[in-house]
């Protein structure tokens, strides 16, 4: 055994005595004080054995308090309780002693190893504690920790393992009740007398405060006693302290996203987890500490300024944080008080601006963006007012001159009638007047109307609203109490009815199964959130029974979709092969029985509501489930599925599994990573009437159950990430489950979810927005696929859809539940997992060509995306012929040809950075599979292939020499082949002259014929001008280099043609292509030069180029070797050439200086030298060279720099 074993506290020799039988019962559970308010007279023994009960009696408890949670298993020897331990079986505890609720001591920490120079250290040491709590710690050592220090450990230790040797004493009131007034003097004195220096000027305040006969002491009956105990109505729980709590949370957030910060605050929430289930106080009281300094962490007002998300880690954190609280509010235990007290923290917390949102993909204005927004808003609205104040002004400034006009008209009127008829009593205007009044109120009225009717922004619901709803579910469901209470609950009247039973139709939610087991039907996630709240609080058993019947009500709700399934008409065939009569609905009938049945294929549901008084479920608050609202438990339904199955499987780990196994302190580490997966054995369900029935399989088949689940995908980046990987967490853990079992589960549930209908992700129906099933159908096909072949590939071909890639990554508009949706963040990850399956499709099919073809046409259907149907024809290509396999497999080869055909098709007119890839390794797929498919695809080149590339790579790989060796092509074939190629050359280069035409001239050397006919064809498109020069040059050279000058000047005069070179592109890369043609001309005779110069002195406006040519054209005129000097003037066929370079020369002067800047001075210069080599080579070329140099000085005489340089230089 380790040293750091806890051993039992207390071995007694004898059979407990009533007195230590009642004394612990009393000691645990009531105050001392009020067993003295009960009794006048409490006999010392009693006293003595109420005393020796009290002090906590495991030690699990001390280390609870001392050690955190979760720890490697290499830092337990630093841990504080480790040390004690070693301290106490060290023998460094000394001067033990009780006194009444108090004990005291001296721990020794010996002297450090001789590196270090540290002495021996005396600590003192003092614990209080009551009802089996420790309450308050003291220590010399001041150590600054959320946990106690290893010398508390030490004494606390002591104690428990040594209670009988520890010196024992009643309160100190009883010890001096029983002294006499001359014996309480003398006491009084020697303990002043002993500390006098410490509590002389405290005894002298109190002795001055007991003489006077009205102060606060002498009204007071009795005096405190510190070694009786804390008063009743005190807070009893165990010592925390709350300002280490507050620091340390505070220092590891301000450390950001550090490894060993998180580590820390994963492990002050494990710590809160471990007090939850040891239904400790303080475990809310701690988390509600770290729940303030979370909401004080700076770097969260900081997120929500710049409006950008928080990290991964801290996400995590928070939702964390969110958890604890949703099960500390639903602990079974708490009263209406606590819940109370705790809505009141939550809508507190809730209402902080910076508090995180429950949805991680929100987005907010920023707060000071908020801020001016409002005050913007608050501007704009008083210049409104303002402005309509001012209108109306006008307005009714307008009304009164137009009302005083119409009066006079009606006095006037008025006056002639009353002249005439002498009868009227009332006057027109007192009829108008009401009137006025009556629209000025219905304009007031619809004003205030339309300020009521503001709508308020809704705030969005943060990472605490889910535990707020939490508050209001109830544990106080009849049913519910039944199946937490007892493993053999079951329908009393259900034998009786359980022939009628299975010949009518199944109802929706009962109480019972067939066989009078208890369901629970509820909203999926309430379920989970229930299960870990028991979990949570140490009720594992009745969490254990509440995942039973959660599970058996999975199983029937999944029957009840199935039938009712069938009954509206649906069905494997009908879904498959059967269509509507009526073409015009345009799938309306489909779409329309979907959304019928999905109605009533949600995660769990209410009875309806049979009387208004009644509850529909266990949410006794309201007549819904929580989480039924779309803002309510917008959580991710894995996670109960999680807890429904974590529930059900840890009842089934084996004996001797590591998980299982009895370690040595599973609160230090609560999940040993030992690298070992965990082993299950098959325990039967407690109270269950099917034999068959084990833990194991129902945990399986709910997960099974969970994820074939059809749900919607969720919104947002984060939610749709998590969704992935709380998917893959789960089925990586179905994956350890093993054994005949096992698969058996997955073929009865593989068979339901086939024909479930809408509620399956494995029906025939799906909705565009459902959630991708291809990681969770691969895991299904790869366990049924040795037992059941054919069940595998159904389900595996049924789950190879992708609706919303099918329809255009568009959601269907006219369903309801599609409105609002996002996009799609996982997209990728879905076609990822969408091949993988096509592949194991593929690979597991080979030698058998019906799955092959199924398999096959199931991948080109629905694999939409290029890029993983390139990797799933090179993952078929790979099974078909492994390297070390001695023949291949014809079949999976042909298929993983036909997928390289339709990428490449896919490829052909869109942008792929890997199609060049793609092209080479069909060209090795039809290689391998041999001539016929050779010939096919490029007899088919314009299908699959651009002109470039079928005359490049594949017509390479045609006609070269490995082909035919790895083919083993006889001189038929070869010829066959060639040809095929030759005539794909020819028509590419019709088609694309300026990609095709060096290429296709290559391909068709062999023939006289084809080769003719490609340089027709490209001579064609020269003619056309569809070649630019540089692909002219090129297929010049090309042609010299094949003996054809004659071609190849024609070719280099059209290139010449359609060059340009201005006079500053003097690195242009056509210049050794100006050169080569010159020299070409030079070669063939004076007629081909004087019809290049031409060319020449028009397109080319370089004068460096211009000199370059001039200079090797006298050079070649004269005959002369490099060695001898040019000649001083060029020939007359040359003239033209050598005026165009010297004008270029001027022109190209004037335009470098008028743009010239002092560091290119010197390059100027240089240019100015090559000029005058080259002006030298006219008959007055340096008269010319200095009237150009005279100019220039007079022109530009202010760059006296320049000016200087040039003079230097020239003279």
């Amino acid at each position: 055994m380790s040293t750091c074993a806890p051993r039992a506290c207390c071995r007694p020799r004898a059979p407990p005595t009533l007195l230590d039988i009642t004394a612990k019962i009393v000691a645990s559970a009531i105050p001392f004080q009020r067993i003295e308010e009960r009794y006048e007279r409490i006999p010392e023994p009693v006293q003595r054995r109420v005393v020796y009960w009290s002090f906590p009696r495991d030690e699990r408890d001390i280390c609870m308090y001392s050690s955190l949670a979760r720890a490697p298993p290499d830092d337990h020897r630093s841990l504080a309780f480790c040390r004690g331990l070693k301290l106490l079986e060290a023998g460094c505890v000394e001067s033990v002693l009780q006194v009444g609720f108090h004990l005291s001591g001296v721990v020794r920490a010996p002297a450090a190893v001789p590196p270090c120079s540290e002495p021996e250290r005396l600590y003192r040491v003092t614990v209080s504690f009551d009802r089996c709590k420790i309450t308050g710690v003291t220590c010399t050592c001041e150590a600054r920790d959320i946990f106690w220090c290893q010398h508390v450990v030490a004494l606390a230790l002591y104690r428990i393992r040594n209670a009988d040797s520890v010196r024992l004493r009643v309160p100190i009131s009883e010890t001096l009740l029983q002294m006499d007034r001359q014996q309480l003097q003398k006491f009084v004195q020697y303990l002043i007398a002993e500390h006098h220096t410490e509590v002389l000027p405290t005894a002298q305040r109190l002795a001055d405060e007991v003489l006077q006969a009205r102060s606060a002491i002498n009204r007071i009956c009795g005096a405190p006693d510190p070694t009786a105990g804390p008063p009743p109505d005190a807070h009893h729980a165990w010592h925390l302290d709350e300002q280490q709590v507050c620091e340390q949370v505070r220092a590891y957030l301000l450390q950001g996203t550090y490894y060993n910060a998180n580590k820390q605050l994963n492990s002050l929430f494990s710590k809160v987890r471990e007090m939850l289930r040891a239904q400790d106080s303080n475990g809310p009281r701690m988390l509600m500490l770290m729940t303030e300094q979370f909401l004080s962490d700076p770097r969260l007002l900081l997120w929500r300024n710049q409006n950008t998300p928080m990290t991964e880690k801290c996400r995590q954190l928070w939702e964390q944080l969110g958890a604890l609280w949703v099960s500390i509010v639903l602990d079974p235990g708490s009263n209406k008080h606590h819940r109370m007290q705790w809505r009141h923290l939550l809508d507190k917390w809730s209402a902080v601006e910076v508090c995180p949102t429950e949805d991680p993909d929100y987005r907010s204005f920023p707060l000071y963006a908020r801020e001016r927004e409002r005050n913007e808003r608050d501007r704009d609205r008083d210049h409104r007012d303002r402005d309509r104040d001012r209108h109306r002004d006008r307005e009714e400034r307008d009304r009164e001159r137009v009302r005083e006009r119409e009066e006079r008209d009606r006095e006037r009127h008025r006056e002639r009638q009353r002249r005439e008829m002498h009868s009227h009593s009332e006057s027109s205007d007192e009829e108008s007047r009401p009137n006025n009044y009556e629209r000025e109120y219905r304009r007031a009225s619809k004003r205030l109307r339309l300020h009521n009717q503001r709508s308020t922004p809704l705030t969005p619901r943060t990472v605490f609203h889910k535990a707020l709803d939490a508050v209001d579910i109830s544990w106080e469901n009849d049913h519910l109490k039944n199946i937490l209470g007892s493993d053999e609950f079951s329908d009393p009247e259900k034998p009786d009815k359980a022939g009628a039973s299975m010949e009518t139709t199944l109802q929706p939610y009962p109480k019972f199964n067939e066989l009078g087991q208890p369901l629970w039907h509820e909203h999926l996630p309430v379920v989970g959130a229930r299960i870990e709240a028991l979990r949570a609080h140490g009720r594992a058993p009745a969490a254990l029974r509440l995942a039973v019947a959660a599970g058996r009500a999975m199983r029937h709700r999944q029957e009840v979709a199935q039938q009712r399934w069938h009954d509206a008409g649906g069905g494997e065939a009908s879904g498959s092969g059967a269509a509507c009569a009526s073409d015009s609905c345009a799938g309306q009938c489909d779409r329309a029985k979907l959304s019928l049945v999905c109605a009533h294929m949600d995660a769990g549901a209410c009875l309806p509501c049979p009387s208004p008084a009644a509850p529909t479920c266990a949410l006794s608050h309201s007549q819904r489930c929580i989480g039924r609202d779309s803002r309510c438990w917008t959580g991710w339904t894995l996670e109960a599925i999680w807890c429904v199955y974590e529930c059900l499987a840890d009842a089934c780990l084996a004996p001797d599994d590591q998980r299982a196994s009895p370690r040595l302190h599973t609160y230090i580490d609560e999940e040993p990573n030992t690298g070992l997966p965990p082993r299950y054995q098959h325990v039967p369900v407690a109270g269950s009437k099917n034999p068959e029935e084990t833990y194991l399989a129902l945990a399986l088949e709910a997960a099974l159950l969970g994820l074939g689940m059809q749900r919607m995908l969720p919104h947002g980046l984060y939610a749709q990430e998590r969704y992935c990987k709380q998917e893959e967490r789960l089925i990586s853990q179905l994956q350890r489950v093993e054994g005949e079992a096992a698969a058996g589960v997955c073929a009865r549930v593989a068979r339901a979810l086939l024909a479930g209908g809408p509620s399956s992700c494995l029906g025939t129906k799906v909705h565009p927005r459902s959630a991708p099933a291809h990681t969770f159908a691969r895991f299904l096909f790869l366990a049924l696929l040795p037992s059941d072949p054919e069940l595998a590939y159904r389900v595996g071909l049924r789950a190879m859809r992708l609706p919303m890639v099918e329809e255009a990554y568009s959601l269907d508009g006219g369903s309801a539940a599609a409105g609002g949706a996002g996009a799609w963040h996982t997209l990728q990850h879905a076609e990822q997992q969408q091949a993988a399956l096509a592949s194991a499709l593929l690979g597991a099919a080979r030698g058998n060509p019906s799955r092959l073809r199924a398999a096959l046409a199931a991948a080109q259907r629905h694999v939409r995306s290029a890029a993983q149907l390139f990797r799933l024809a090179q993952d078929a290509l790979r099974h078909a012929a492994p390297p070390d396999a001695p023949h291949h497999h014809r079949d999976l080869l042909a298929a993983a040809f036909e997928l390289g055909l339709q990428v490449l098709r896919m490829t052909l007119s869109a942008v792929n950075w890997r199609r060049r890839e793609m092209v080479r390794w069909l060209v090795t797929c039809a290689t391998e599979l041999g001539l016929d498919a050779l010939l096919s695809i490029m007899q088919n080149w314009y299908e699959l292939f651009t002109p470039t590339e079928a005359t490049g790579p594949v017509a390479a790989a045609a006609m070269s020499h490995a082909t035919a060796l790895r083919l083993g092509l006889s001189f038929e074939q070869q010829e066959k082949l060639s040809a095929c190629a030759r005539t794909l050359a020819l028509q590419c280069a019709a088609k694309d002259p300026p990609g095709c035409a060096l290429s296709a001239l290559s391909v068709c050397e062999g023939s006289a014929g084809a080769f003719e006919a490609a340089c027709a064809a490209v001579g064609g498109a020269a003619a056309r001008g569809a070649l630019a020069s540089s692909q002219l040059f090129a297929v010049a050279r090309y042609m010299e280099q094949r003996g054809q000058p004659a071609r190849a000047m024609r070719l280099a005069t059209l290139a010449m043609r359609n060059l340009h070179l201005h006079y500053n592109q003097d690195s242009h890369p056509a210049i050794a292509d100006i050169h080569w043609a010159v020299a070409l001309a030079h070669s063939l005779g004076r007629a081909e030069l004087q019809a290049m110069l031409p060319l020449l002195v028009k397109n080319v406006q370089c004068a460096p180029v211009l000199s370059d040519v001039l200079r090797r054209c006298c050079v070649a005129a004269a005959g002369c070797s490099r060695a001898r000097p040019p000649p001083p003037r060029p020939p007359t066929p040359l003239r033209p050439l050598l005026e165009a370079a010297l004008r270029a020369y001027a022109s190209t002067t004037h335009a470098r200086l008028a743009h010239i800047s002092p560091r290119h001075y010197a390059d100027f210069v240089d240019f100015l030298g090559k000029a005058r080599d080259t002006f030298a080579l006219a008959h007055d070329g340096p008269h010319q060279f200095a009237a150009l140099l005279q100019e220039i000085k007079l022109k530009y005489k202010g760059k006296k720099k320049l000016m200087f340089l040039v003079k230097e230089r020239f003279g």
